[in-house]
C-alpha cells in the first residue's frame, strides 16, 4: 500500500504505529502545521533570487499535508530516504527535500507549544512533605544522549566521546514542567563529553526562569543551588561516612518527583529519530529535537485534558 493520508486514516491503529499520534492529535497539528507551511513555501517560490516564475518548476508530488505526514513518520521510524521514498511512492532525493523543508515548520510548533511555568497560575499539588522546600512551582531537568557516528578526526572524536555511554553521542537537555510533565524547554544538542551542569549554564535555562520558579535535577546537577536561589538535587552521601536514614527518605521522594522527566524522555526516544544512530553527521539535530518535543507536547495535551 503506497502511504497516503487518505487511505492510512482509514487505519487508526497502524497510523499511531507509524506517526506516534492519533489521528486527531494529527489534525489539530495539521491547523498548526499547514498555514505556516504554505507561508514559508510562497516565500520560498518568491525569494528574489530564483530564477523561475510563481507556479513554474516541478510541481510537488505530495501534497503539504502529505508532505507532513512523511516527515512525522520518518521522525517516528527514521527510515532512509530510499525505503521512505518507496512506501510514499517518491524518489530519495524528492524525500529529503520535502524532509529539510517541512521539519523547520514543525521546529516552529515545538517550540510554540512550550511555555514556562506563569507564576499567576499556581495549582494546587500533592507533595511529599520531606520536599516542602521546593516550591510549588518548577521546572525539572534532565538530558538524553543519542549515539552518533564516530569521527575520523582524532581531536573530534574525544570532544563526542561519552564516558558515561562508552561511545560517541550527542546530548540534549529538556525542561519540563514540574506539575504537568509538559516540555517547557529544549537546549541547543552539544557533544556528548558535555557534563548535565555544564549544558545546564551555556542553555541559559536558570536567567529564563520567572521569579519563585524552582529547577529541581539529579546528581548530575551536583552545585545548582549555587547557581540558581532556587535549585534543588538529590542529598549526596558524606565521604567516608555511611548515609543517613533521613537523606535516604528524601532521595526517594526526591525520584518520585523527578519521574515526570524521565517518563517524558521516553516519549521522546519512542521517536527513531532521536533514538537510532544519528545517520546526519550531527547536522540539525537540535531541530529534530524541538520538532519531536512539539509531537510529544500535543499528545500530552489531550491526555491532561483528560
Amino acid at each position: 500500500m503506497i502511504f497516503r493520508y487518505k487511505q492510512l486514516q482509514q487505519h487508526p491503529a497502524i497510523f499511531l504505529k507509524v506517526t506516534g499520534l492519533q489521528l486527531f492529535e494529527f489534525e489539530d497539528m495539521l491547523d498548526d502545521v499547514l498555514p505556516r507551511f504554505a507561508q514559508t513555501e510562497w516565500q520560498r517560490l518568491n525569494r528574489p533570487d530564483r530564477k523561475r516564475g510563481m507556479g513554474a518548476g516541478q510541481k510537488a508530488e505530495l501534497d503539504s499535508l502529505n508532505q507532513v505526514l512523511l516527515t512525522v513518520v520518518w521522525l517516528r521510524l527514521y527510515l532512509v530516504h530510499d525505503v521512505l521514498g518507496y512506501l510514499f511512492d517518491i524518489s530519495q532525493p524528492t524525500t529529503g527535500r520535502y524532509i529539510s523543508r517541512v521539519l523547520p515548520v514543525l521546529e516552529a510548533v515545538g517550540r510554540d507549544t512550550m511555555r514556562l511555568p506563569d507564576p499567576g497560575r499556581k495549582r494546587r499539588r500533592s507533595l511529599d512533605n520531606l520536599l516542602q522546600e521546593i516550591p510549588e512551582l518548577a521546572v525539572i531537568v534532565d538530558s538524553f544522549e543519542q549515539k552518533v557516528q564516530r569521527p575520523k578526526d582524532k581531536d573530534k572524536r574525544d570532544k563526542w566521546y561519552s564516558g558515561k555511554k562508552k561511545s560517541h553521542t550527542m546530548k540534549s537537555q529538556i525542561a519540563v514542567d514540574g506539575q504537568t510533565g509538559r516540555i517547557v524547554a529544549v537546549s541547543d544538542s552539544v557533544t556528548g563529553r558535555t557534563s548535565d551542569i555544564k549544558l545546564l549554564k551555556q542553555s541559559g535555562l536558570l536567567d529564563q526562569l520567572p521569579p519563585g520558579v524552582g529547577c529541581v535535577g539529579d546528581l548530575g546537577y551536583q552545585s545548582i543551588q549555587k547557581l540558581h536561589p532556587l535549585g534543588f538535587c538529590p542529598r549526596k552521601k558524606p565521604r567516608d561516612k555511611p548515609r543517613p536514614a533521613e537523606d535516604t527518605l528524601y532521595n526517594r521522594a526526591f525520584a518520585q518527583f523527578r519521574i515526570l522527566v524521565e517518563n517524558t524522555i521516553n516519549r521522546l526516544r519512542r521517536y527513531q529519530a532521536l533514538t537510532a544512530t544519528d545517520r546526519h553527521h550531527r547536522q540539525r539535530h537540535s531541530m529534530r529535537v524541538m520538532a519531536v518535543a512539539g509531537l510529544v507536547n500535543i499528545q500530552m495535551l489531550y491526555r491532561l485534558a483528560a
